[in-house]
């Protein structure tokens, strides 16, 4: 079961890494393309539990098995994925929150807001920058940001997956 949690996730992992930090590197730091690319990554959680199930334990699996095979796989990926990004961030785009909120600041004022709500997204968005400036945030909210991902679908897979015996006995042996 290591090996093969560690092969998905890892893949997994590199998967999203590479999907969000792409993103970023083009300009168009999108959340459908970043959730698209971690459900693209997150999808080997399927294949993990799957390989699991079919090549080493006889054709059966529990819930609870599959699960806890889903979980690992969705936690090694996260956390290729916030290793990737406190890189990125602090090697490549240390004012990443600024621009962030500049740009979520001129969605609020382009869409009609009015000075009230401006002034609550501003003092938002600087609060947010101010968490920004702890390492220690900047991994809480991007394993807040994937983690959840992976969760959702290994709970799926896991249910999807799962499969009991019909004949107790060869569970046994296999």
């Amino acid at each position: 079961m290591k090996k093969n949690v560690l092969v998905f996730g890892i893949i997994s992992g590199l998967i999203a890494a590479f999907t969000v930090l792409t993103s970023i590197e083009m300009g168009y730091s999108n959340m459908w393309v970043g959730y698209g690319g971690m459900i693209v990554a997150f999808s080997l959680i399927f294949a993990g539990i799957k390989n699991l199930r079919d090549k080493f334990n006889g054709g059966f699996i529990s819930f609870g098995k599959a699960f806890k095979t889903g979980l690992l796989i969705a936690l090694i990926g996260s956390t290729i994925y916030v290793a990737a990004w406190m890189i990125d961030y602090y090697s490549f785009h240390p004012d990443y929150m600024q621009k962030y909120a500049a740009s979520v600041i001129n969605e609020a004022k382009a869409s009609g807001a009015s000075p009230a709500e401006i002034k609550k997204e501003k003092a938002q968005m600087a609060t947010y920058i101010e968490m920004y400036k702890n390492p220690l945030m900047i991994m809480v909210f991007t394993y807040l940001e994937i983690l959840p991902v992976g969760l959702i679908i290994a709970l799926i897979a896991a249910l999807m997956l799962k499969r009991k015996p019909v004949n107790p006995q060869a569970a046994a042996a296999a």
